[in-house]
């Protein structure tokens, strides 16, 4: 509890005034709290009170009304030798306006394109987050979606988004092709996102690439859609391209959002690239590995090679294996399977909800020099996801770390968490009680 309130105002006096030119930038930080300690040396040192450069910037660029500062940003000072105190705007998504914070240090992210439901949503998100098919399957060529067909190219649908969400949440968009295009393309393409979105909304999402080239790409998109090769077979030019473009983007000025993380190995090479988010993919890891444990008990129980074939096929479809291992032995099959629900801790507290990959990030980021980077936990479905993750974040080992993580998901999933059976009950006999009835 607050025993002693100090402001910047609290600081002016006959021997300290305010940099006249810069006054109505100034006034909207005169009331902001000042914690006493800060109080104490300042009024020992400050003769001028202004503002920086970069928070007049951000003022102008989003038309802020007077006396408030925008979403999205908090307010720090910077003391000069000549004894002027200036107010500086930093982004950071934990702030809501006038310098408050979020009501939770856990944060929250949409991903989704569509303006309509983006606008539902709006004032809880501090990040949306699209994809290519995000934007053009879910949306622009989905008649459900995009009603009427109003929105026809990217850019319509990125600069509602931009104007509906306001200063306050980031922007995660993802170049088209970060295969077929040159570095100077991709620069270009990232440059027109920061033109139109701001340079402090924008972060250009950047997916691991791995074994899929520029060369092999096509293989995706013809035929049976496989790669000739595993996910394993892949050269150290080809698998660090994607680090490579997030580092060459992130010194252009670019934050980046370095996606595709399914397996917790994946997020200590990843930080490597500077990324201002990394992302813990968890849906597809869970499903994955229920059905390999399934299927590994009813072999155990039956003996019955086709509970291993299962595991095989389940490989197979999801690039575990590529064609040519279709023909690998079972009992090897069996033993991968068995290795990787180790790894994954499904037997223990661990990983038994799927989310040891997130417990391991987590873990990670207690030992990152990344003061600003920030944990995505994505790609949910399913009952238990989301509550399995609410519960994770409580937990005492990450009490301190919860204001790295940002949980994203499709807004519908989200919106199924905000209530419960029992808000129907009780609505029932609320309205009921209102209307004279029983």
């Amino acid at each position: 509890m607050k025993t002693v309130s100090c402001t910047l105002n609290t600081l002016l006096n006959d021997d300290v005034s305010l940099i006249e030119e810069q006054k109505s930038d100034v006034n909207r930080v005169l009331d902001f709290d000042l914690p006493l300690g800060e109080y104490d040396f300042l009024k020992k040192h400050v003769k001028k009170i202004g503002v920086t450069k970069e928070f007049s910037n951000v003022i102008s660029t989003f038309k802020t009304p007077e006396n408030e500062t925008p979403e999205g940003f908090r307010v720090a000072y910077r003391l000069e030798s000549n004894g002027i105190l200036r107010a500086d705007l930093i982004r950071d998504i934990s702030y809501d306006k006038n310098g408050k914070k979020r009501p939770t240090n856990v944060l929250f992210s949409a991903d989704s394109a569509n303006p309509y439901e983006v606008k539902s949503i709006s004032k809880i998100i501090a990040n949306l987050t699209c994809n290519p098919g995000i934007i053009y399957d879910l949306f622009i060529n989905n008649p459900k979606a995009n009603i009427g067909n109003q929105f026809k190219t990217r850019d319509e649908v990125m600069e509602e988004i931009g104007r509906i969400l306001g200063t306050g949440a980031d922007i995660s968009v993802e170049l088209n092709d970060p295969f077929g295009k040159s570095d100077t393309e991709l620069l270009e393409e990232a440059e027109k996102f920061r033109e139109m979105l701001s340079e402090y909304r924008v972060v250009i999402k950047v997916p691991h690439t791995g074994p899929v080239t520029n060369v092999n790409v096509s293989e995706l998109l013809l035929g049976n859609k496989k790669l000739g090769k595993s996910f394993a077979d892949v050269t150290t030019e080809d698998a660090f391209r994607g680090h490579n473009l997030a580092l060459m983007l992130q010194e252009h000025g670019f934050r980046v959002n370095f996606t595709l993380m399914f397996e917790p190995y994946q997020t200590a090479l990843a930080l490597q690239a500077k990324p201002y988010f990394v992302n813990s993919f968890i849906r597809h890891r869970l499903m994955q590995s229920e059905s390999m444990e399934l299927n590994l008990k009813q072999y155990n129980a039956t003996g019955d090679p086709k509970f291993i074939k299962n595991i095989q096929d389940m490989f197979l479809e999801k690039d575990y294996l590529n064609m040519d291992q279709a023909q690998m032995e079972l009992l090897m099959v069996k033993k991968m399977a068995e290795d990787m629900l180790k790894y994954r801790h499904f037997s223990d507290a661990e990983g038994s909800d799927g989310l040891d990959s997130v417990r391991h990030n987590l873990r990670l980021f207690k030992n990152t020099n990344l003061d600003d980077t920030r944990l995505i936990i994505c790609s949910m479905e399913g009952e238990f996801n989301y509550p399995d993750i609410d519960k994770l974040l409580v937990e005492k080992e990450f009490e301190d770390l919860v204001y790295r993580v940002v949980v994203t998901a499709e807004p519908k999933y989200l919106a199924r968490f905000t209530s419960c059976n029992q808000v129907v009950s009780y609505q029932r006999r609320f309205m009921n009680a209102a209307n004279g009835q029983k």
